[in-house]
């Protein structure tokens, strides 16, 4: 299939306003300021219309994209929905990506709401809680994980990386927009939970229960915390049930975050796999 080139507008300089704006936006600031973001790549973007996000445009770059199978897909549906499409020129789209072999489509949008009224009157199901968790390439990998054991949600506190972070939406690939996602304080967070009958299961070293003995079927936010400070205390306070991971290693004294997480999430999900085959 060729690239349909005629009648989208055209960028060549890669200091034109559009181009800086959107290139901008790899600053958490701007992200901020603007209430935009953008996402880079054929599967994370078309992962993000099929979620609904609130798309301002497509931009894409020919000279990247064509022969590109999925880049050509998601032209060719951005193009049937009667979004926007601009053309930008190999400079210009280097100029936004941060990828080193760009598949040359990228598609701006406004961010979405985060607050807890996203996830409705959500009372049943695997809920994870992640805390504090700063380095975007982990928030990725949890929100990937808890996609692929079917969690009913996720919600994000603490002074963290947000959501719409470039390295959050690739490493999740796409998963940021596949589940309900919500980012609140300790406070607000835990009382949403608990009022809807979650037991709040909490992972941190201190606790003496593996973390498979802990019931995990029934309506249960896990919670996890940064690598270096766990979790905060007021989410321990919380918590209805500690857990561990039992480590049994000559050296190894920690699991990476994003680790720990798809040890307990999986956990989760054989209990609930088991739970519904008998």
């Amino acid at each position: 299939m060729a690239m349909k080139v005629t009648e989208h507008r055209r960028i060549d300089s890669p200091t034109n306003p559009l181009v800086k704006r959107l290139a901008a936006l790899k600053e958490s600031r701007a992200r901020e300021r603007s209430g935009e973001f953008l996402i880079e790549g054929s599967r994370e973007a078309t992962r993000a219309l099929l979620a609904g996000v609130d798309a301002l445009r497509l931009v894409y770059s020919p000279d990247l994209a064509t022969g590109r199978p999925a880049s050509e897909a998601l032209l060719a549906t951005a193009e049937a929905s009667g979004l926007e499409i601009v053309e930008l020129s190999s400079p210009s789209f280097d100029r936004l990506s941060l990828r080193q072999n760009p598949d040359g489509v990228a598609l701006h949008a406004a961010r979405p709401d985060r607050g807890l009224a996203v996830l409705g009157d959500l009372s049943d199901g695997l809920i994870l809680v992640i805390d504090g968790v700063e380095k975007p390439g982990n928030v990725g990998a949890m929100l990937r994980t808890a996609d692929a054991v079917g969690a009913a949600a996720v919600i994000v506190s603490g002074h963290g990386t947000d959501m719409e972070n470039p390295n959050v939406i690739r490493a999740s690939q796409g998963s940021v927009f596949a589940l309900p996602l919500a980012v609140a304080d300790t406070k607000a967070a835990s009382e949403f939970l608990k009022s809807r009958g979650f037991t709040l299961v909490a992972t941190t070293p201190s606790a003496t229960m593996p973390h498979w003995s802990a019931d995990l079927s029934g309506p249960v936010a896990v919670l996890v915390g940064a690598e270096d400070s766990g979790l905060s205390q007021a989410w321990l306070n919380a918590a209805d049930t500690l857990v561990k991971i039992v480590m049994r290693a000559s050296a190894a004294d920690s699991l990476n975050v994003s680790v720990a997480t798809a040890v307990v999430l999986y956990e989760a999900f054989r209990q609930r796999y088991v739970a519904t085959a008998t």
